[in-house]
């Protein structure tokens, strides 16, 4: 199934390792290691038009990926269909 993560956007749910919240995780320095890590290698693509609020995590023909979305985490995960509200 595809996951429709913003700004006409979608990846394979199969493809999705973790959503994140960007506020919330990136007190993290970890986090901010890995997002720095991600940016210098060229592996985060930036589909918001607006400031992000997550980011989505992905293994795509295994090398990871990582999507900055305007779309709030909960959003993304409720498209998932992987937790119940």
């Amino acid at each position: 199934m595809y996951i429709h993560i913003g700004n006409n956007y979608v990846v394979k749910d199969n493809e999705i390792i973790g959503v994140f919240d960007i506020e919330n995780t990136t007190t993290s320095k970890k986090t901010r290691d890995f997002l720095n890590f991600a940016e210098k290698n060229k592996k985060i693509i930036n589909i918001s038009t607006d400031i992000p609020r997550s980011f989505i995590v992905c293994l795509k023909n295994n090398e990871t990926v990582v999507y900055l979305s305007q779309l709030n985490s909960f959003t993304i995960l409720k498209r998932t269909e992987k937790i119940k509200i």
